[in-house]
């Protein structure tokens, strides 16, 4: 895959046809760039994410779906990107097809998550949260195992970090509450 990727420009359908494997990709500028490099994704990084897309996925029915390691197809300083989320919600309002068809996620969603992973650091995870929210997505939450943080990033705001106790609610996804310290717990985060 690396030849393939570092030749040419690939476009979204190019890119779609790659052959998969043990790394996660992602398209930027044009370029398979590998999402958890050198690494892929360990057991903190896994049972956040199961903790958070069981909690996620009992808030949602009804009113949209969360999905993991989907990719999403938005735009980045003029170019197509694809991220690959660790979660994303999106709500049937914002794409109703979902339920009929297959594919990457063609709409911004209201929310992705990422929980950042051994080899990322939280400026890289913040910088890319800036880039989520210039694309249109609502609200971003950056899971740090290490603090015991969620960092939420809005868009007409500055973030704010959750830890302990605190109570994460949000006028947009109402009735879900989220307490970090239960979040890492569930997920036996030492």
């Amino acid at each position: 895959m690396q030849s393939l990727t570092n030749t040419k420009q690939l476009t979204v359908e190019e890119f779609l046809t790659l052959p998969t494997g043990d790394i996660t990709y992602e398209l930027v500028e044009g370029k398979a760039v590998p999402k958890d490099k050198p690494m892929s994704p360990q057991r903190f990084h896994a049972s956040l994410q199961k903790c958070l897309l069981w909690i996620l996925d009992g808030w949602c029915r009804g009113k949209g779906d969360v999905y993991t390691e989907l990719a999403v197809q938005l735009q980045r300083q003029g170019d197509v990107w694809v991220p690959v989320p660790d979660l994303t919600y999106v709500s049937f309002e914002r794409w109703p097809e979902q339920l009929t068809s297959d594919g990457l996620c063609p709409v911004a969603p209201e929310l992705v998550v990422e929980i950042i992973s051994p080899t990322q650091g939280f400026g890289e995870m913040a910088q890319k949260a800036g880039d989520y929210l210039e694309a249109g997505i609502l609200r971003v939450w950056i899971v740090d195992a290490v603090a015991k943080s969620i960092t939420v990033f809005y868009p007409d705001r500055r973030p704010h970090t959750f830890t302990k106790s605190q109570r994460m609610t949000d006028d947009l996804f109402p009735d879900l509450v989220i307490i970090p310290e239960d979040i890492f717990a569930q997920a036996r985060i030492p």
